[in-house]
């Protein structure tokens, strides 16, 4: 009776590879002057996230698309980003705690601010986060939302904080309203903006997103003459883009 014995060995070899190269300075090092790389499950035939030959004009090397790494080291073309309303209600006005700010007519520096909404971000390590914001507000005299008819303007801003990173106020915008009529059709307008801010280390961090009313405040004392207003933010469809560099 015949025996075979079969043995298998697993070899690590530590080594660099080179392709094109007898010096290869990488664990894999492609030479060459006119060399390319090709990942054919990334082409626009293997691909969701590849559009292709887009423009339709047969000419596959003037249609590039972004290259991403996922957590694991794997090369991919799909687009995650940490956060992506992508056409849904980024901030539901009916689920916030306060989705409104109120301004007196007493009011001392002529300002008020709510925070409307907040995002966590969770980072392993220094990174660059980028903010994209839409956020929108309707603009009234009072909580019975009487139309403003006096003429004077209201600033509305829109702005957001991260804890962590001190007390900077990021992307802020502002539009100013004003009506001299009943019949003004109220509704919502928007704020929009966009901000890169540096996490300087591993972390939770805050982002806080508030809403602001302001009005003129008389200079050299005596008083104040800011004007009453209600804004209601989140009253539309609000979009929120978080990415990390």
């Amino acid at each position: 009776m015949k025996i075979l014995v079969l043995l298998l060995f697993t070899i690590q070899i530590s080594a660099q590879v080179g392709v094109n190269t007898t010096d290869p300075q990488q664990t894999l090092h492609v030479g060459s002057n006119t060399g390319t790389v090709r990942i054919e499950s990334l082409d626009g035939d293997n691909s969701p996230y590849n559009a292709g030959d887009v423009d339709g004009d047969l000419d596959f090397t003037n249609n590039t698309y972004n290259l991403y790494v996922d957590a694991l080291g794997n090369l991919t073309t799909e687009f995650k980003p940490l956060y992506n309303s992508n056409g849904s209600d980024a901030v539901d006005d009916a689920a916030i705690p306060v989705n409104f700010v109120t301004l007196t007519n007493s009011d001392t520096d002529g300002q008020a601010d709510v925070q409307i909404t907040l995002f966590e971000v969770t980072v392993a390590r220094p990174a660059i986060l980028e903010v994209k914001y839409n956020l929108s507000f309707d603009v009234y005299l009072d909580a019975a939302k009487t139309v403003i008819s006096d003429n004077y303007a209201r600033r509305i801003s829109t702005y957001f904080v991260i804890s962590g990173v001190g007390t900077r106020k990021y992307g802020p915008v502002s539009k100013c309203y004003s009506s001299g009529s009943t019949l003004s059709i109220t509704g919502p307008m928007y704020n929009a903006s966009t901000a890169y801010i540096q996490l300087p280390a591993a972390g939770k961090y805050d982002i806080q997103f508030y809403g602001e009313v302001s009005s003129n405040v008389k200079g050299g004392g005596g008083g104040t003459t800011s004007k009453a207003a209600y804004v209601e933010f989140a009253t539309g469809y609000d979009a929120i883009f978080l990415r990390l560099h």
